[in-house]
């Protein structure tokens, strides 16, 4: 088992935080590949999520040309634990009982790139394929070790959490309805759904009350209407059902 450096844990913790705390989800593939050059050696990269929903498959490299997406969606069923609901790490040659020569992936990729070993790390929770990772070495170079798979076992659950709560925002975005949306749906009169709007934008109440000319008790009628009508009791439902932001929101 590696014994890691002060720097090493200092790195890792800088790691683990951006895990969390960037908040575009390829910005923080990106940063990954880039911030774990210094604690694991490898030459080429890359970081495969699936498709899902109305969202392509996608994939980002690190001194690789892109092709590697062909790799994960061409031979997806020819390894099945590559794909499967667990987030673990492994080695190419722990899997492959096979002459790795023979192995169509290893043909077309692996030779074109000049890569001859490969670390996967693979996502999952709840029963759900999220992603893989995937770190190369060219020809000529030892195979990775035990060393280098702890360092990522110490990674792999961050991760999964992390694609997993960027596919659940997915999901939650995609069901919210627009201000507009709900107005229609739920039968909003003209200054209900102008409430509304001002609402999601963050606008205080009484700003609102002197962008529309109404008094403090007026609004709040506006607003228990509001909550009535969408069959919710109170802002933070209101947020979980409706959009953010919207183009029919009032502006100042």
């Amino acid at each position: 088992m590696k014994t890691l450096e002060t720097n090493d844990w200092v790195l890792l913790n800088n790691i683990i935080f951006k895990i969390y705390s960037d908040e575009e989800p390829e910005k923080m593939r990106r940063a990954f590949l880039e911030n774990i050059k210094p604690v694991l050696n490898f030459d080429s990269a890359d970081f495969y999520v699936p498709a899902f929903d109305n969202e392509p498959s996608s994939v980002i490299c690190y001194n690789c040309d892109g092709d590697t997406i062909d790799l994960y969606e061409k031979y997806r069923d020819e390894n099945g634990i590559m794909y499967g609901s667990r987030a673990m790490v492994y080695r190419d040659t722990d899997m492959i009982k096979q002459d790795r020569t023979e192995m169509l992936y290893y043909r077309d990729i692996y030779n074109k790139e000049g890569w001859d070993y490969s670390l996967h790390m693979t996502f999952g929770r709840n029963g759900d394929f999220l992603g893989a990772a995937t770190f190369y070495r060219y020809k000529g170079k030892e195979d990775f070790d035990s060393n280098d798979i702890f360092v990522l076992d110490m990674l792999r659950e961050h991760l999964s959490l992390r694609l997993q709560k960027d596919r659940d925002y997915e999901v939650n975005v995609h069901d919210k309805m627009t201000v507009a949306e709900a107005s229609e749906k739920y039968g909003l009169t003209k200054q209900e759904h102008m409430v509304l709007g001002l609402l999601m934008d963050g606008t205080e109440n009484t700003v609102i009350c002197e962008k529309l000319s109404i008094s403090i008790n007026t609004l709040k009628k506006h607003i228990l209407n509001i909550y009535r009508k969408l069959g919710i009791k109170n802002r933070v439902q209101m947020f979980k059902m409706i959009k953010e932001k919207d183009k029919d929101v009032i502006k100042s």
